[in-house]
Parts: C-alpha cells; sequence; structure tokens
C-alpha cells in the first residue's frame, strides 16, 4: 500500500473518528436533551393535576363545610324532638323524624365496652354497624362521648359536633355519603343524620381530577397513563395488580386516588413512590409494561394539612426514540455528504504531499544499486526538502565510504590470506569448537597431529579428551566462560587411531561484541620429544646427585672413621681403654648414623598419607614445641596468623619437620637473642608462609649453594636438612624461597597450594 494511500486513509479515519465522535455526542446530548424535556413535561403535568386537585379539594371542603352545618342544624332540632334516654327512641320515630328534616336517614350511636354501635336507626342496615375498625372516626366518636373537642383534621369540627369528608356508604357501598356526629352531654347517645344521594356521589366524581388527567393525555399522545398513588395503601397485600383493593376500597384509603393503573409494576413502582417521598424530589425510571419501552416518572406532592400522595405519570418511550431516529437520519446523510468531500480532498492532497517522497524514494532506489552519482533536486524548504538535502550529503558519503569499504575489504582479504598461511605454517595445532562442542575449524599441524580435519568433523564429532582428564577439562572450560585467564597445561589427546599423545594445550575464549562466550580457541603442542628429552635430563641430574651424594657421604664418613681408626690403633698399642677416647668414638659413630639416617630420608622415599589440615595449627604445635628451647636463648616469636582457615593437603608430620629445621636454624642464627617472626596469609589460591630472624644473615655468595647436599656453614651440620625441607614442599606441589642480606637476618618465604 503506497504512503498516499495510507495518508488519504488516515485523513479519512480521522475525519470518519470525529464524526462519529460528534454524531455519538450528539444523540447523546439530544437523548438527555429529550429525557430532561419529557421528564419536565412530566412534572408539569403532575403539578397541573395536583393545582387541580388542590383546588376541587378547596371547593369540596367548602361544600362539606356548609352541608356540616345542615347537619349539625337538623341534628339540634332532631335533639329537641327525642328523648334524652336511647331506650325511649324508636326506629320508626327516627324514620319520620329523617323525613320532616330531610335527611337520607339518621342513626343513634351508643358506647359500649369496648366498642361503639349504631343501636338506632332509621336505615334497617345501618342497625348493629361497629364503628371499631373505621380508624380516625372511630377516634372522633370516643372524643365526643368523652365531651372532648375533636382533634381529629379531616372532617368539620364544631361544638359538640364532628362531621367527616365525603365517604362511600359502610352499609350501602353504591353511595357516597356525607355524615354528622352530634353530642348532646345530657343524652346517653350520638345523633347521626347523614346524606345520601346520587347528587353526592356525582358532585365527588365531578370534582376528582379524572377529568384533567383525561385532557393531558388527549394533548400529549405520549402520555400512556396519569396515576395518583396512595403511599398508605399502595402495594398492600390485598392490593391487585389493577390497583383495586377489596379492603381498602375507600376514599381515604384506596391505593389509587385517581386515574388508572394498568402500565404498572407494583413492587418497582412502590419502590420508586417511596424514594420520591423520601428524597421529596421526582424519581424517574426506564422500563418496560406491557410490551411497551416506558419512562415513569414519579412526583411526590406534599401539601400542608393534607396527605401526601404522588403522582405517576407514563410516557412512551418511542416518542424521544422518534425524534432521535430523525435527527439521526440526518445527521447520518450529513456525515456521508461531508465524508465522501473529505475522501476526495485527502486523495488529491496525499497526491501533492507524497511527490517529493516519491523523488526521495527513487533515489533511495537508485543508492540500492550502487547509483550514486544524480543528486535529489531540491526546491522546498521543509522537512521534506531538508530530508531531500540530507540524503544528497547522505548519498555523496556512502560513496566515499563505498570506494573505502573497498579498499579495505582488500586489505582485509590480503590479511586474512596472510594470516591464514601462518596458522597453517606453524607447527602448532589449532582448532576451533563452539558452545555445543563442534570443531569448527583446524590448521594443517592439527590435521597432522591428531588426524582430523574440519571436514571430518561435520561427519563425525572426534574424541579428543580421554575419560582421564575430562573432568579437568571441564573446569578449564568453565573458568574461561567466567572470565579467568589459565596458563597453558601439559594433559594427554587422543588420536583418530587411538593412541595417547602428551600436548601442552593453550586455550582461550571468543566472545561476542556483549562479551558472550562464541567459541573456544585450543592451540596444542606435541610435548612427547621435549617429554623424552626432559626425562633423559632428569636421569642425568640424579645420577649427577647421585654422585655428589656418594662423594659427599663417603667424605662425611671417612672423616670420623679416620677418627675412630686412630683412637682404636693407639689403645692397641698401648692395649689400655680410655674412657675419653671411648667417648669421643660414640660421639664419632653418632655422628656417622645421622649422616646415614639423614641420607637414606634422600635415597629412600618415605610412605606418607595426605590428609587436609589447617597449617595455622601446625604453625602453633611447632611454635609452643620450640618456644622453650627459644627462651633458653632470649629468642621470642612474633606470630601474624589469618583468621581464616588455611587448609592445605598434607602430610602433617613432614611439615612439621620443614617449619622445625627453620625455625632451629633461626635459633641457632641468634646466639644473643633476638625476635623470630612467622606470619601466615592467603592469596588467591595459595597459602603463604613467611618466617624471618634478626641473626647475622647468610653471605650473597653461600645463597646459590644452599639446598646443596653436605654444604652448611654450621661446625655440626651435615647439610642435608635443607635439602630434604625442600624435597618435602616440591612433594607438596609448592615452592621455598629464600632471601637474605649479610648482617640484616634471612627470610624463608613457603607457598603451599590451597586445598
Amino acid at each position: 500500500m503506497s504512503i498516499k494511500i495510507k495518508l488519504s486513509a488516515i485523513i479519512f479515519g480521522s475525519v470518519l473518528l470525529i464524526l462519529g465522535l460528534n454524531l455519538t455526542l450528539n444523540l447523546y446530548a439530544a437523548r438527555n436533551n429529550l429525557l430532561t424535556e419529557s421528564k419536565n413535561n412530566m412534572k408539569t403535568t403532575a403539578m397541573q393535576i395536583a393545582v387541580s386537585v388542590e383546588q376541587s379539594n378547596y371547593s369540596s371542603n367548602y361544600v362539606q363545610q356548609q352541608m356540616a352545618y345542615n347537619l349539625r342544624l337538623a341534628a339540634i332540632l332532631a335533639a329537641e324532638e327525642l328523648d334524652k334516654d336511647i331506650s325511649n327512641v324508636s326506629n320508626s320515630q327516627l324514620r319520620r323524624l329523617a323525613d320532616k328534616l330531610n335527611m337520607s336517614n339518621i342513626s343513634l350511636l351508643v358506647q359500649t365496652e369496648d366498642d361503639i354501635i349504631v343501636a338506632k336507626s332509621s336505615d334497617p342496615a345501618e342497625l348493629g354497624l361497629s364503628t371499631k375498625g373505621m380508624g380516625f372516626w372511630y377516634v372522633a366518636f370516643l372524643e365526643l362521648f368523652a365531651g372532648q373537642k375533636v382533634s381529629v383534621k379531616q372532617g368539620q369540627t364544631l361544638e359538640n359536633f364532628w362531621s367527616g369528608p365525603f365517604e362511600y356508604s359502610t352499609s350501602n357501598p353504591n353511595y357516597i355519603e356525607k355524615w354528622g356526629y352530634y353530642r348532646d352531654p345530657a343524652r346517653n347517645y350520638i345523633i347521626d343524620p347523614y346524606i345520601r344521594s346520587t347528587e353526592v356521589s356525582d358532585y365527588v366524581r365531578i370534582m376528582e381530577p379524572e377529568e384533567i388527567v383525561q385532557r393531558s393525555k388527549e394533548i400529549n399522545s405520549g402520555l400512556l397513563e396519569i396515576t395518583g398513588m396512595n403511599p398508605k395503601t399502595f402495594g398492600s397485600d390485598t392490593m391487585q395488580p389493577d390497583g383495586t383493593d377489596s379492603v381498602n376500597h375507600k376514599l381515604r384509603n384506596r391505593p389509587v386516588r385517581f386515574g388508572t393503573y394498568i402500565f404498572g409494576n407494583v413492587d418497582e413502582d412502590k419502590a420508586a413512590m417511596m424514594t420520591a417521598l423520601r428524597k421529596e424530589a421526582p424519581v424517574t425510571i426506564d422500563t418496560s409494561a406491557l410490551g411497551k419501552r416506558v419512562l415513569k416518572s414519579f412526583i411526590p406532592i406534599t401539601q400542608p394539612g393534607t396527605d401526601d400522595y404522588v403522582i405517576t405519570v407514563v410516557m412512551d418511550y418511542a416518542v424521544i426514540s422518534s425524534v432521535i431516529n430523525e435527527e439521526l437520519a440526518g445527521d447520518i446523510t450529513t456525515s456521508m455528504l461531508l465524508l465522501l468531500v473529505f475522501f476526495i480532498a485527502s486523495y488529491v492532497l496525499s497526491g501533492i504531499v507524497t511527490r517529493p517522497i516519491k523523488d526521495i524514494l527513487r533515489k533511495v532506489n537508485d543508492v540500492a544499486k550502487g547509483n550514486f552519482a544524480t543528486p535529489l533536486n531540491v526546491t522546498s524548504r521543509d522537512e521534506l526538502g531538508q530530508l531531500a538535502s540530507r540524503i544528497n550529503v547522505m548519498t555523496d558519503r556512502m560513496y566515499q565510504h563505498t570506494n573505502q569499504l573497498g579498499r579495505a575489504l582488500e586489505e582485509n582479504r590480503a590479511v586474512k590470506e596472510h594470516l591464514e598461511s601462518v596458522i597453517n605454517g606453524t607447527s602448532d595445532a589449532i582448532h576451533t569448537v563452539d558452545m555445543e562442542g563442534k570443531i569448527t575449524s583446524t590448521n594443517k599441524a592439527f590435521e597432522e597431529l591428531y588426524g582430523w580435519n574440519a571436514d571430518d568433523a561435520q561427519i563425525k564429532l572426534p574424541y579428543l579428551i580421554p575419560a582421564t582428564v575430562q573432568k579437568q577439562e571441564e573446569i578449564r572450560l568453565q573458568e574461561l566462560q567466567e572470565g579467568a585467564t589459565l596458563p597453558p597445561v601439559e594433559t594427554l589427546r587422543l588420536k583418530r587411531d587411538g593412541a595417547l599423545v602428551e600436548v601442552s594445550v593453550s586455550t582461550s575464549m571468543i566472545r561476542d561484541e556483549e562479551g558472550r562466550p562464541q567459541a573456544f580457541v585450543h592451540v596444542s603442542r606435541d610435548m612427547t620429544e621435549r617429554n623424552r628429552i626432559e626425562e633423559l635430563l632428569r636421569r642425568s641430574e640424579k645420577l649427577t646427585t647421585v654422585g655428589q651424594l656418594a662423594a659427599g657421604v663417603a667424605h662425611e664418613i671417612r672423616n670420623p672413621l679416620t677418627t675412630l681408626r686412630g683412637f682404636l690403633q693407639l689403645q692397641k698399642e698401648k692395649g689400655v681403654l680410655i674412657p675419653l677416647h671411648i667417648d669421643l668414638m660414640l660421639s664419632e659413630l653418632d655422628r656417622i648414623n645421622l649422616i646415614v639416617s639423614e641420607f637414606l630420608i634422600l635415597a629412600k622415599p618415605q610412605a606418607v598419607h595426605f590428609q587436609e589440615k589447617d597449617v595455622r595449627y601446625i604453625l602453633n604445635d611447632v611454635i609452643s614445641l620450640l618456644d622453650s628451647q627459644a627462651h633458653l636463648f632470649g629468642i621470642e616469636f612474633e606470630c601474624r596468623l589469618s583468621e581464616l582457615p588455611a587448609k592445605v593437603h598434607c602430610e602433617e608430620n613432614q611439615l612439621k619437620q620443614v617449619f622445625i629445621n627453620i625455625v632451629k636454624n633461626a635459633i641457632e642464627a641468634m646466639p644473643g637473642g633476638g625476635t623470630i617472626s612467622v606470619s601466615q596469609r592467603i592469596e588467591a589460591k595459595s597459602v603463604i608462609i613467611v618466617i624471618s630472624d634478626e641473626g647475622e644473615g647468610i653471605p650473597e655468595e653461600m645463597l646459590p649453594k644452599l639446598g646443596e647436599p653436605f654444604f652448611t656453614n654450621k661446625e655440626t651440620g651435615t647439610g642435608l636438612g635443607l635439602m630434604v625441607s625442600q624435597r618435602i614442599i616440591q612433594a607438596h606441589k609448592g615452592s621455598m624461597e629464600i632471601r637474605s642480606e649479610y648482617g640484616c637476618g634471612a627470610e624463608i618465604t613457603i607457598v603451599l597450594p590451597v586445598m
């Protein structure tokens, strides 16, 4: 896909995204505005109905007040004609009196132990009716019988009289009646005149807000239902889904005060109604009813002096959806036209923008083919113009660098050929091994020494390292990977025919630029001939040493033997044993025995058992052993031993013999007393022991002869002790060095490998 199409797609996609976001935001805003407007309309409708209800209540209260005056007047007139004792009043008398006063009926109520009942009435259906379950009516009756002012808010309260609001008749629910209750303190009953007529029922129905409810639904076709809910009884156990209630069916307690309840969900509506009353603010829910999506708004109506109620307005959501769909269709049409215009414009604009890029791409293709001659024609000063200018500079430099690289390549080829000739011409065997153990390259000397070449290694992996040194080789390679630099090691290797060859192998590590191991380079040198020559030299040295030892032994033993022969001849001539001569002869025999014993140590290998020991403890034992002897000469020891363990693989008694020989020599070198310093430290993988004294030291011309058999500067020495010590240290794979300056003491340094 070209940049032109990509750029067009980016511009088109950006515009599409912007239009999509704008469309989404517009729809969201329109939906919210419509919802807000719908909520306001529903609230306005509910408040209009509430005002109508309030006006109806005001008119109804006025009518009821006038009717209450008439009922009280009728009750007073009836009291003048009735006996004060109810037992002297008959039902027929009440019927005549009701007709006379133009009342529907007159009933007389009496108080029993736990109730107030109708004892006499012009209507036989009223006889025996109880008032105990009539709520605030019953409270009003009790207060009248007690001679108190009625405290019930509903209805009208006059002197000794209380009239309840319009209500359905208990004995005949088809009628709405107006009751009045008059209590003459001189009588034992309450006079209850009431008006029951179709005119009262029709008046109550006319005063209800059904007309404005119906008119609101006709004006706004989206309004499906308006319901006035009584929070005290709505949702009770006896309420039916359509809002009717067999128990709470009076005007004062019916669940639905006005309107219909068709689009209802009792539990959901009750919860929303209680929330609206608790917050004292409208609550709107988005729900479904009778297969329609609807909006329900619950508007609480709270007025002082009246019971609170809730007006529920149900609106069809299709009204909002239709408006949104119309707006969406218009927005989509406009967006499609804008997209078409932007697509054409973006394609043309992309062609203009990408024209310099095509020139740059053409130049880059020429450079890729090796054509550096033709520069780009720079006409603009924007970023693309700057890029074209830099490409011209880069092309020129690449042309120069390419020429330089060509010359360097020729030089590298010459150097490579020279190095290959050197590597192939060297007598040392060289081969390279990757990290997986495969041989990647060899030289001619390797093929001659081992019989393998690189081509053979590709077919079959050569087996060069014997099992006896496999572990040692793995350790060396691991140390090289960890960054160690190792000296050449003499070891064994296998030829192609299975024969062992003694070689000296030097191994180095090849790493990449980041220091990661890549391969090993092994340089092998055949040591067979050199080792044979060294063995001959060692044998020659041994023979020379044996000759020196033999000459020394002969010389050293001949002197005491000459002394013994002289004393024996003297005693033979005189025929007497001289005790002094006997002591001297025994001393000379002991000297001969000492010389022979030390000679045997050199001549006969001792059976040794190497163990892991700490050099610090061996030094402490030697110092403790010779401490008493040192004190006799006024000599003190100064010890500086390391705190870390200094363990070596050794034969403890032999090391003690070495340290005793050195310390005794130091004691004998300081007849006037002084200090012997003994220090021990650990460096790298070696234990270093340094023993120094403050004696006269050793003359410079005698230092090279130290360690030779029978060389000593002591009158009673054999010259074999230092030689024995050197042999022991060598057997422990260590070294011993003697340094001295005449007149300044001597220092002996012993180095042993750490265990």
